[in-house]
């Protein structure tokens, strides 16, 4: 790759301490054992109202029901995407599959409206909520954000972007879907064994997708577009968008606990 497409090698190294510094500031500050870690990173996106999460041992997910199918599905579509469908491809989905995918952040925009409605005033919209049907409608949701978020990450990092979909047609979409299945299957299974696995997963999920759309951020607001043939020349955006993810995460807790006094449900609302 030309020169010219590179950072500076100096500006890898800034990255590197200044993510180190925050990450383990925010370790630092946090308290001790990895899953009040997830917990604090997940209060930064999600209510966490325990009856309204999935219980492993007694212990509740990081996660409500509706975020841990949401990041859990936003991290399996990413990860199919990279690892099974294996495209750079800068394009959505073509059109038929784009309305599924709309069609699943609808689903999940009706589940959350009638579920909020019961929450606030006691009677449900249109049908008794469930902590099942929030945690599918979650993870369709969180498959839709998965796959736009993937090919505007090609888009805006790779030197020569395909100008094609990575979800080609209803066999790749089939694919993801059965990904998804298999992981809200983990969840509902209640095993106490996939605690610590799908709470940490859970937390990953949150700082992924954060990460990554800070890095499309970072990329554009400096002008870096298009400069990058592989993830090892984008480290340093990937860096700085994960710097970036963690100081945002840092700051919703620091409000939320301030305001509130907890990072557990909401005061008044259960």
């Amino acid at each position: 790759m030309a020169a010219a497409h590179r950072h500076p090698h100096w500006t890898r190294w800034v990255a590197l301490a200044l993510a180190f510094l925050v990450v383990g500031t925010y370790m630092a500050l946090t308290p001790p054992g990895l899953l009040s870690k997830a917990d604090w990173v997940s209060a930064a996106v999600c209510h966490r109202i325990p009856s309204h999460s999935f219980s492993f041992a007694g212990r509740p997910l990081p996660l409500c029901a509706r975020c841990t199918g949401t990041f859990l599905g936003a991290l399996t579509a990413l990860f199919g995407q990279a690892v099974f469908l294996r495209r750079r491809g800068a394009s959505f989905p073509p059109p038929a599959i784009t309305a599924a995918l709309v069609g699943f952040i609808l689903l999940m925009g009706i589940d959350g409206v009638n579920s909020y409605v019961d929450l606030m005033r006691g009677t449900p919209l249109f049908y008794e909520p469930r902590n099942e049907l929030r945690l599918v409608t979650g993870a369709l949701n969180g498959l839709a954000l998965g796959a736009i978020l993937w090919p505007m990450v090609h888009l805006s990092l790779w030197r020569s972007p395909l100008p094609e979909p990575v979800i080609r047609n209803g066999k790749d979409l089939g694919i993801l879907l059965l990904m998804e299945a298999g992981v809200a299957a983990l969840v509902l299974s209640g095993r106490p064994v996939l605690l610590y696995p799908l709470a940490l997963a859970s937390a990953l999920g949150v700082l992924a997708l954060l990460t990554l759309t800070m890095t499309v951020l970072v990329v554009i607001v400096a002008g870096r577009e298009n400069r990058y043939e592989r993830w090892r020349d984008a480290l340093t955006p990937l860096l700085v968008g994960l710097t970036m993810a963690v100081l945002l995460v840092g700051l919703v807790d620091l409000v939320r606990y301030g305001a509130t006094g907890t990072i557990t449900g909401v005061p008044g609302l259960e």
